[in-house]
């Protein structure tokens, strides 16, 4: 899991944790639900912060910036390897199975990563 920040119409930071996969070296893809504010939030202002869990000592910090846009040349959740073999078994215990969490959670966001940042 990763923090996907994105900015809101007031300028405030708005973190929200979501499951994601990395797409080649510098992209993340992650599914969202069609009414989530971080899609207006992106269409808005695509920048974009992501940041790792450090490690339990609060060491290892990792925070990427880059630019969110919504992908649909992605395959649904339900149909993309890479997820699928993260993610099956809760996608499975959140939704009951792999096809109405992929219809839930619908939307394909692809962040390219341009920045990182860590201590």
């Amino acid at each position: 899991m990763v923090w996907l920040t994105t900015v809101g119409r007031d300028g405030s930071p708005q973190p929200n944790p979501v499951w994601f996969v990395w797409e080649g070296g510098d992209e993340l893809v992650v599914y969202t639900v069609p009414r989530a504010h971080r899609l207006e939030h992106i269409a808005e202002r695509p920048r974009v912060a992501v940041h790792l869990n450090s490690d339990r000592d609060g060491m290892d910090v990792v925070v990427f910036r880059g630019v969110a846009e919504v992908a649909r040349d992605l395959p649904p959740a339900d149909r993309n390897d890479a997820y699928l073999a993260k993610y099956r078994a809760a996608m499975q215990r959140i939704s009951g199975d792999v096809e109405r969490f992929a219809a839930t959670y619908s939307v394909p966001l692809r962040v390219r990563l341009e920045r990182l940042r860590g201590f």
